[in-house]
């Protein structure tokens, strides 16, 4: 066996031993087992607060535009039908060498033809700290031009399994001509 067949071997045992990813058992049989203790469970409220860091051009690029309508440059709001995919920073301050919490991933659309507006399905997913290997689903419509744009959580995994709640996005900072912007959420959930 060479040295790929052994790395191989002990990956594999290295999983075999440690079903549990981040404290947390995500193996069928668990998964069952909590939910028939679930109505035995209290729920609990966590708020997170942190930064998104939206990259679309210059250095660390973590969005980027895979589709676009024929139409997309003449359309009223300048970007419907754009579509992009996205792996953005979510720090503790509005730095982007702030300490990464974890990432934004997934995707969002130019959806608005009368308002700019953006669809977003986002997982934040957590990768340090308390939350770390844990994520939280986001599914919203992004008015980008409110002050204050309301974004329901409508699930998680990890500590958040079952989670439903809010996430509040204010734009904190924005670059009109590079499209990179810096976003604040608060985020206040339910889960068990």
């Amino acid at each position: 066996m060479g040295a790929v067949g052994t790395i191989l071997v002990l990956c594999s045992m290295v999983v075999i031993a440690m079903p549990t990813v981040h404290g947390i058992d995500e193996s069928p049989q668990a998964v069952e087992k909590w939910f028939e203790e679930l109505g035995r469970m209290k729920e609990k409220v966590t708020k997170i607060h942190f930064y998104l860091h939206d990259t679309v051009n210059g250095n660390n690029i973590s969005a980027v535009e895979v589709a676009g309508a024929n139409v997309t440059s003449q359309s009223p709001t300048a970007n419907f039908g754009s579509v992009y995919v996205v792996d953005d920073p979510l720090t503790v301050g509005p730095e982007l060498n702030s300490t990464i919490l974890g990432r934004a991933q997934g995707m969002y659309a130019y959806a608005g033809i009368q308002e700019v507006g953006i669809q977003i399905s986002w997982n934040f997913v957590f990768t340090s700290g308390k939350y770390n290997g844990s994520t939280l689903s986001v599914l919203a419509q992004d008015p980008i031009f409110h002050m204050y744009r309301e974004m329901p959580i409508v699930g998680g995994s990890g500590v958040f399994r079952l989670a439903r709640g809010i996430a509040t996005a204010q734009t904190y900072s924005a670059n009109i001509t590079s499209l990179n912007a810096v976003l604040e959420f608060h985020v206040i959930v339910i889960h068990y």
